[in-house]
Protein backbone atom coordinates (compact mmCIF):
# COMPACT_ATOMS: atom_id res chain seq x y z
CA UNK A 1 0.00 0.00 0.00
CA UNK A 2 3.16 2.21 0.77
CA UNK A 3 4.05 1.96 -2.72
CA UNK A 4 0.73 2.42 -4.15
CA UNK A 5 0.19 5.90 -1.63
CA UNK A 6 3.68 6.84 -3.02
CA UNK A 7 2.95 6.31 -6.97
CA UNK A 8 -0.02 7.99 -6.59
CA UNK A 9 1.98 11.31 -4.97
CA UNK A 10 4.19 11.06 -7.80
CA UNK A 11 1.45 11.03 -10.49
CA UNK A 12 -0.38 13.92 -8.43
CA UNK A 13 2.91 15.72 -8.52
CA UNK A 14 3.63 14.83 -12.32
CA UNK A 15 0.18 16.27 -13.59
CA UNK A 16 0.52 19.37 -11.26
CA UNK A 17 3.64 20.25 -13.36
CA UNK A 18 2.12 19.46 -16.95
CA UNK A 19 -1.10 22.02 -15.84
CA UNK A 20 1.11 24.71 -14.87
CA UNK A 21 2.97 23.74 -18.30
CA UNK A 22 -0.46 23.97 -20.46
CA UNK A 23 -1.83 27.22 -21.12
CA UNK A 24 -5.65 27.50 -19.58
CA UNK A 25 -8.29 27.20 -22.39
CA UNK A 26 -8.98 30.28 -23.55
CA UNK A 27 -12.31 32.04 -23.07
CA UNK A 28 -14.27 33.55 -25.90
CA UNK A 29 -14.79 37.70 -24.85
CA UNK A 30 -18.04 39.32 -24.65
CA UNK A 31 -18.34 41.15 -27.96
CA UNK A 32 -21.10 43.07 -27.03
CA UNK A 33 -19.06 44.61 -24.09
CA UNK A 34 -16.03 47.06 -25.91
CA UNK A 35 -15.21 48.14 -29.01
CA UNK A 36 -11.90 48.00 -28.51
CA UNK A 37 -9.70 45.43 -27.02
CA UNK A 38 -6.61 44.90 -25.93
CA UNK A 39 -4.54 41.37 -26.81
CA UNK A 40 -2.82 40.09 -23.57
CA UNK A 41 -1.05 36.65 -25.40
CA UNK A 42 -1.60 33.16 -25.86
CA UNK A 43 -1.35 32.10 -22.35
CA UNK A 44 -4.04 33.98 -20.28
CA UNK A 45 -7.12 32.94 -20.07
CA UNK A 46 -8.81 36.05 -21.29
CA UNK A 47 -6.45 37.07 -23.89
CA UNK A 48 -8.24 39.64 -25.08
CA UNK A 49 -9.03 42.36 -22.45
CA UNK A 50 -12.34 44.71 -23.22
CA UNK A 51 -10.98 48.52 -23.15
CA UNK A 52 -13.55 50.26 -21.49
CA UNK A 53 -12.99 53.71 -21.96
CA UNK A 54 -11.36 54.32 -25.11
CA UNK A 55 -10.25 57.40 -26.46
CA UNK A 56 -13.12 60.22 -27.52
CA UNK A 57 -11.38 61.98 -29.86
CA UNK A 58 -13.20 62.05 -33.29
CA UNK A 59 -11.50 62.70 -37.06
CA UNK A 60 -12.09 66.25 -36.75
CA UNK A 61 -9.84 67.04 -34.18
CA UNK A 62 -7.19 65.87 -35.78
CA UNK A 63 -5.67 69.04 -38.06
CA UNK A 64 -2.94 69.45 -40.68
CA UNK A 65 -3.07 65.95 -42.09
CA UNK A 66 -6.21 66.19 -44.35
CA UNK A 67 -4.66 63.96 -47.05
CA UNK A 68 -3.93 61.59 -44.75
CA UNK A 69 -7.04 61.56 -42.85
CA UNK A 70 -8.80 61.41 -45.92
CA UNK A 71 -7.00 58.37 -47.52
CA UNK A 72 -7.05 56.38 -44.43
CA UNK A 73 -10.37 57.42 -43.48
CA UNK A 74 -11.64 55.91 -47.53
CA UNK A 75 -9.81 52.78 -46.94
CA UNK A 76 -11.30 52.07 -43.97
CA UNK A 77 -14.84 52.65 -45.70
CA UNK A 78 -13.94 50.53 -48.17
CA UNK A 79 -13.07 47.38 -45.57
CA UNK A 80 -16.58 48.25 -43.38
CA UNK A 81 -18.44 47.87 -46.25
CA UNK A 82 -17.05 44.79 -47.51
CA UNK A 83 -15.13 46.07 -50.65
CA UNK A 84 -11.11 45.37 -51.35
CA UNK A 85 -8.56 47.33 -48.75
CA UNK A 86 -5.65 47.47 -47.82
CA UNK A 87 -3.12 47.29 -44.68
CA UNK A 88 -1.46 50.50 -43.78
CA UNK A 89 1.89 51.67 -42.55
CA UNK A 90 1.33 55.16 -41.16
CA UNK A 91 4.98 56.42 -40.63
CA UNK A 92 6.87 59.62 -40.10
CA UNK A 93 7.41 62.31 -37.22
CA UNK A 94 6.53 61.71 -33.83
CA UNK A 95 3.00 63.57 -32.30
CA UNK A 96 1.65 63.99 -35.71
CA UNK A 97 -1.81 62.11 -35.49
CA UNK A 98 -0.81 58.73 -36.61
CA UNK A 99 -2.50 56.93 -33.83
CA UNK A 100 -4.79 59.64 -33.16
CA UNK A 101 -6.62 59.13 -36.64
CA UNK A 102 -7.21 55.53 -35.84
CA UNK A 103 -8.75 55.72 -32.33
CA UNK A 104 -10.62 58.73 -34.46
CA UNK A 105 -11.70 55.98 -37.09
CA UNK A 106 -12.98 53.81 -34.11
CA UNK A 107 -15.29 56.53 -32.99
CA UNK A 108 -16.42 57.32 -36.00
CA UNK A 109 -17.33 53.39 -37.28
CA UNK A 110 -17.81 51.50 -34.25
CA UNK A 111 -21.81 51.94 -35.21
CA UNK A 112 -21.36 50.26 -38.05
CA UNK A 113 -19.14 47.02 -36.92
CA UNK A 114 -15.78 48.23 -36.72
CA UNK A 115 -13.79 47.37 -33.88
CA UNK A 116 -9.48 47.80 -33.02
CA UNK A 117 -7.50 45.18 -31.13
CA UNK A 118 -4.25 46.65 -29.88
CA UNK A 119 -1.57 44.16 -30.19
CA UNK A 120 2.06 45.27 -29.26
CA UNK A 121 5.02 44.09 -30.48
CA UNK A 122 6.08 41.26 -28.47
CA UNK A 123 2.55 39.58 -29.00
CA UNK A 124 2.98 39.80 -32.77
CA UNK A 125 4.07 36.33 -33.00
CA UNK A 126 0.45 35.38 -31.72
CA UNK A 127 -1.09 36.89 -34.68
CA UNK A 128 -2.42 33.40 -35.87
CA UNK A 129 -4.19 32.95 -32.37
CA UNK A 130 -5.87 36.39 -32.79
CA UNK A 131 -6.97 35.70 -36.96
CA UNK A 132 -8.52 32.48 -35.41
CA UNK A 133 -10.16 34.02 -32.90
CA UNK A 134 -11.54 36.72 -34.92
CA UNK A 135 -12.05 34.81 -38.48
CA UNK A 136 -15.68 33.73 -38.07
CA UNK A 137 -16.94 37.21 -36.39
CA UNK A 138 -19.39 39.62 -38.28
CA UNK A 139 -17.53 42.54 -37.14
CA UNK A 140 -14.58 44.40 -38.84
CA UNK A 141 -11.33 44.27 -37.23
CA UNK A 142 -8.42 46.45 -37.12
CA UNK A 143 -5.34 44.93 -35.47
CA UNK A 144 -3.58 48.10 -34.64
CA UNK A 145 0.22 48.52 -33.84
CA UNK A 146 1.25 51.28 -32.40
CA UNK A 147 5.49 52.96 -32.47
CA UNK A 148 6.53 49.85 -34.44
CA UNK A 149 9.91 48.98 -34.88
CA UNK A 150 11.94 45.96 -34.74
CA UNK A 151 15.82 45.38 -34.70
CA UNK A 152 16.91 41.91 -37.38
CA UNK A 153 16.41 39.32 -35.53
CA UNK A 154 13.31 40.11 -33.42
CA UNK A 155 10.66 37.19 -34.36
CA UNK A 156 7.92 39.36 -34.33
CA UNK A 157 9.49 40.62 -37.35
CA UNK A 158 8.78 37.57 -39.41
CA UNK A 159 5.19 36.56 -38.01
CA UNK A 160 3.88 40.34 -39.36
CA UNK A 161 5.53 39.64 -42.22
CA UNK A 162 3.63 35.99 -42.93
CA UNK A 163 0.89 37.60 -41.69
CA UNK A 164 0.36 40.36 -44.35
CA UNK A 165 1.57 38.06 -46.97
CA UNK A 166 3.10 35.39 -47.30
CA UNK A 167 1.55 32.51 -45.16
CA UNK A 168 -0.49 29.52 -46.87
CA UNK A 169 -3.36 30.86 -44.33
CA UNK A 170 -5.69 32.87 -46.45
CA UNK A 171 -6.59 36.16 -44.49
CA UNK A 172 -9.34 36.65 -43.02
CA UNK A 173 -12.01 39.21 -45.17
CA UNK A 174 -12.57 40.86 -41.62
CA UNK A 175 -9.12 41.96 -40.47
CA UNK A 176 -6.71 44.32 -41.55
CA UNK A 177 -3.59 45.23 -40.00
CA UNK A 178 -3.01 49.11 -39.33
CA UNK A 179 0.63 50.23 -38.07
CA UNK A 180 2.63 53.18 -36.75
CA UNK A 181 6.25 53.73 -36.79
CA UNK A 182 8.66 56.58 -37.10
CA UNK A 183 10.95 54.17 -39.16
CA UNK A 184 9.48 53.72 -42.96
CA UNK A 185 10.78 50.49 -43.04
CA UNK A 186 9.96 49.76 -39.30
CA UNK A 187 14.30 48.49 -38.90
CA UNK A 188 17.22 50.50 -38.57
CA UNK A 189 18.88 51.91 -41.96
CA UNK A 190 22.67 52.13 -42.03
CA UNK A 191 24.78 53.76 -44.05
CA UNK A 192 26.76 51.36 -45.40
CA UNK A 193 23.69 49.47 -46.77
CA UNK A 194 23.01 51.45 -49.17
CA UNK A 195 26.86 51.96 -50.28
CA UNK A 196 26.25 48.08 -51.16
CA UNK A 197 24.18 48.93 -53.83
CA UNK A 198 25.39 47.91 -57.21
CA UNK A 199 24.69 48.62 -60.69
CA UNK A 200 23.41 45.95 -63.62
CA UNK A 201 22.92 46.90 -66.89
CA UNK A 202 22.18 50.21 -66.08
CA UNK A 203 19.70 49.50 -63.37
CA UNK A 204 20.73 49.93 -59.55
CA UNK A 205 19.72 46.64 -57.46
CA UNK A 206 19.88 47.30 -53.81
CA UNK A 207 21.93 45.11 -51.00
CA UNK A 208 20.41 42.13 -49.87
CA UNK A 209 20.14 44.16 -46.49
CA UNK A 210 18.34 47.14 -47.81
CA UNK A 211 15.91 44.48 -49.71
CA UNK A 212 15.11 42.16 -46.71
CA UNK A 213 13.93 45.72 -44.45
CA UNK A 214 12.00 46.73 -47.64
CA UNK A 215 10.23 43.82 -47.90
CA UNK A 216 8.54 44.12 -44.58
CA UNK A 217 7.04 47.58 -45.33
CA UNK A 218 6.25 47.29 -49.21
CA UNK A 219 4.16 44.42 -48.10
CA UNK A 220 1.69 47.49 -46.54
CA UNK A 221 -0.60 47.98 -49.59
CA UNK A 222 -1.26 51.54 -48.18
CA UNK A 223 1.34 54.18 -47.18
CA UNK A 224 0.67 57.21 -45.19
CA UNK A 225 3.78 60.02 -44.35
CA UNK A 226 3.60 61.98 -41.71
CA UNK A 227 6.01 65.65 -41.49
CA UNK A 228 7.16 67.97 -39.12
CA UNK A 229 3.99 70.71 -38.86
CA UNK A 230 5.08 74.54 -39.73
CA UNK A 231 4.77 77.25 -36.61
CA UNK A 232 1.30 77.98 -38.44
CA UNK A 233 0.01 74.42 -38.35
CA UNK A 234 1.15 73.82 -34.65
CA UNK A 235 -0.57 77.43 -33.72
CA UNK A 236 -3.78 76.55 -35.18
CA UNK A 237 -3.73 73.48 -33.10
CA UNK A 238 -3.21 75.35 -30.00
CA UNK A 239 -6.19 77.24 -31.15
CA UNK A 240 -8.14 74.71 -31.70
CA UNK A 241 -7.61 72.88 -28.63
CA UNK A 242 -8.01 75.81 -26.80
CA UNK A 243 -11.24 76.73 -27.99
CA UNK A 244 -12.39 72.90 -27.19
CA UNK A 245 -11.41 73.58 -23.24
CA UNK A 246 -13.43 77.02 -23.47
CA UNK A 247 -10.28 78.77 -22.36
CA UNK A 248 -10.06 82.23 -23.20
CA UNK A 249 -8.60 84.20 -26.45
CA UNK A 250 -8.94 87.58 -25.52
CA UNK A 251 -4.60 88.38 -25.37
CA UNK A 252 -3.97 85.80 -28.23
CA UNK A 253 -0.53 87.46 -28.87
CA UNK A 254 0.66 86.60 -25.04
CA UNK A 255 -1.01 82.72 -25.59
CA UNK A 256 1.28 82.48 -29.07
CA UNK A 257 4.07 83.39 -27.50
CA UNK A 258 4.31 81.02 -24.65
CA UNK A 259 2.77 78.26 -27.27
CA UNK A 260 5.37 79.40 -28.85
CA UNK A 261 8.10 79.02 -26.10
CA UNK A 262 6.46 75.60 -24.91
CA UNK A 263 7.08 74.13 -28.09
CA UNK A 264 10.73 75.62 -28.36
CA UNK A 265 11.25 73.69 -24.95
CA UNK A 266 10.69 70.29 -26.02
CA UNK A 267 12.22 70.71 -29.38
CA UNK A 268 9.01 70.23 -31.34
CA UNK A 269 5.99 71.68 -32.81
CA UNK A 270 3.64 68.61 -33.22
CA UNK A 271 0.32 67.99 -32.45
CA UNK A 272 0.53 66.00 -29.46
CA UNK A 273 2.99 69.28 -27.87
CA UNK A 274 0.42 71.30 -28.96
CA UNK A 275 -2.42 69.52 -27.03
CA UNK A 276 -0.25 69.43 -23.97
CA UNK A 277 0.43 73.57 -24.06
CA UNK A 278 -3.45 73.59 -24.30
CA UNK A 279 -4.11 71.68 -21.22
CA UNK A 280 -1.52 73.55 -19.20
CA UNK A 281 -2.83 76.74 -20.20
CA UNK A 282 -6.14 76.00 -20.06
CA UNK A 283 -5.83 74.43 -16.66
CA UNK A 284 -3.17 77.24 -15.77
CA UNK A 285 -5.88 80.17 -16.49
CA UNK A 286 -8.47 78.48 -14.54
CA UNK A 287 -6.79 78.16 -11.39
CA UNK A 288 -5.88 81.76 -12.02
CA UNK A 289 -9.34 82.82 -11.67
CA UNK A 290 -10.66 80.72 -9.58
CA UNK A 291 -7.43 81.44 -6.80
CA UNK A 292 -8.45 85.28 -7.83
CA UNK A 293 -12.20 84.71 -6.68
CA UNK A 294 -13.30 85.49 -10.50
Amino acid sequence: MDALAQLIAKASELLERLERRIPPEAAEPDWQDAIAFRWRGAGHTNPLQPIRHPHRLRLNDILCVDRQKCELDRNTRQFIKGFPANNVLLWGSKGTGKSSLIKALLNEYASEGLRVIEVDRQHLVELPDILDLVYPRPEKFILFSDDLSFEADDPGYKALKSTLEGSLSAPPTNVLIYATSNRRHLLPEYHEENLMARQIEGEIHQSEAVEEKISLSERFGLWLSFYPFSQDQYLSIVRYWLEKLQTPLNDWETVRTEALRFALQRGSRSGRVAWQFAKDWSGRTRLDTHSSGG
